[in-house]
């Protein structure tokens, strides 16, 4: 067989092959709900290549193997992370971009679907009210999005090589903006960590005093990162009042909506991200909560020209554009890139506006109802408006804690519901993500059941 689709007849021997794994996928699917969301064990392939390759049969084998060993989205117990089961359209997406192996370095790469980039990221913009400027990039993953944001905001107020140079966002903030410290070459202060309130939210009168410290001291900020959705309750800091401080102060805005940000697409929701609108830049990740297959991550910006006068080199060896266009090799870090914007356009398409909608409020519902049966006499719950929470119990010291979080888990495993186990300010909570829209209020009512009979 030749391994290369023929560009002059049907490869039928590809098509055999796309249809039976195809099959296999959707029995991988159909099987989901009577196996746990994650395996017991699994049995690994042979992972080098041999002298000669393999035939079709062995290939599928091997994938199947792969398939019995995976983590099961689709599982209505599987509440530990931000890892929804993905939509159908987005899987065709994912497959019909692999064979279209188009590439957004450059334009003439990838002509259509460049310019379903551009559209789609304006589209964003807009519904997020960036206005007529805006637009933005695809970019693997949130922790690429929010390092690009940080640059961009650290070359434009004219620090790109001082080391005064600082940047705020509370002590909640995600995980990634600590590597962006590493990256850029900042000194490991340059991350002033603002503290919360009682709800998990950056605290505008700390900001403030912490701004004027770092004033006094002669360093210079750069930046201010709102949180739109944290990890561990979803907590959303007040955008609005950060919006007027970075407004007062010249201070660029990011909005780190990798959770949260989509929930601005609604005019149901969009009251929960009041403020986003004033943003200088945005990371939104749809993967998170609308089944789109992974990695599906935007960065929006409220000027498009921000994006190439930071990131252009120029590209030398591709044909320019007209009109005042850029490659999409010159809108950011990454170089080559796939079209990710294919499986998040189908995947919108699939859904319609009534479908979005519908997973965000959805999401909330879950939550909140997963909320109203945990018996607050017992546990003590985080979480914010969005779609998840934590709980730890009440009357336990943190080494107890960490105890009971080890064993429930491993307790709820058994009875085929996954969550995850966070620390969170020096106590170990058990976080549920309602993102799954396979999980119903029967499933969540036997859950908390099981949480409320941990402890007695």
């Amino acid at each position: 067989m030749n391994p290369f689709a023929s560009p002059d007849n049907l490869d039928k021997e590809l098509r055999s092959l796309l249809c039976e794994a195809s099959i296999n996928l959707c029995d991988w699917f159909a099987e989901s709900g009577n196996q746990g969301p994650i395996p017991d064990s699994f049995e690994l392939p042979n992972v080098a290549p041999e002298k000669e390759g393999v035939t079709n049969n062995i290939l599928l084998r091997d994938l199947q193997l792969l398939m019995e060993g995976a983590y099961r989205p689709s599982h209505p117990g599987a509440l530990a992370h931000l890892d929804p089961p993905p939509l159908s359209a987005s899987i065709i997406g994912d497959l019909i971009c692999a064979g279209l192996n188009n590439n957004l370095l450059a334009e003439e790469l990838s002509p259509s679907l460049s310019s379903l980039e551009r559209k789609l990221s304006e589209w964003f913009s807009n519904k997020l009210g960036l206005g007529p400027l805006s637009s933005g990039v695809a970019v693997s993953g949130g922790t690429l999005s929010n390092l690009m944001a940080l640059v961009m905001a650290r070359n434009l107020a004219g620090l790109g090589s001082d080391p005064s140079a600082v940047f705020f966002a509370s002590e909640d903030a995600h995980v990634s903006l600590l590597k962006a410290v590493e990256v850029m070459g900042l000194k490991k202060d340059s991350f002033q960590k603002i503290p919360t309130d009682e709800k998990g939210k950056l605290s505008i009168y700390e900001l403030s005093l912490i701004l004027k410290k770092i004033k006094s001291e002669g360093k210079k900020c750069f930046a201010v990162v709102a949180t739109a959705g944290t990890t561990v309750r979803g907590a959303i800091d007040p955008i609005n009042e950060v919006a007027k401080f970075c407004n007062k102060e010249n201070i660029w805005l990011h909005v780190d909506g990798a959770i949260g940000g989509v929930f601005g697409l609604s005019p149901n929701t969009s009251e929960l991200l009041e403020g986003l609108s004033c943003a200088n830049s945005i990371t939104v990740n749809p993967q998170k909560i609308l089944g789109i297959t992974k990695t599906s991550s935007l960065l929006l910006v409220a000027n498009k020209d921000d994006l190439s006068s930071v990131f252009s080199t120029g590209l030398p060896y591709a044909e320019p554009i007209s009109g005042n266009h850029f490659h999409g090799g010159e809108l950011g870090i990454q170089g080559t890139r796939s079209a990710e914007s294919l499986k998040l356009w189908i995947g919108l398409r699939q859904l319609g506006e009534k479908g979005i909608e519908k997973l965000l409020l959805n999401s909330i519902s879950r939550r909140s109802y997963l909320e109203s049966l945990i018996d607050n006499s017992k546990f003590k719950i985080i979480s914010g408006s969005l779609h998840l929470l934590a709980i730890t119990p009440l009357n336990y010291s943190s080494s107890e804690s960490f105890e009971w979080s080890i064993k429930t888990r491993k307790s709820l495993l058994t009875n085929n519901f996954m969550l995850s186990r966070p620390i969170y300010k020096d106590r170990y909570y058990l976080k549920a993500v309602l993102g799954n829209p396979n999980t119903k209020f029967e499933d969540l009512k036997l859950l908390a059941d099981l949480i409320n009979q941990s402890i007695l």
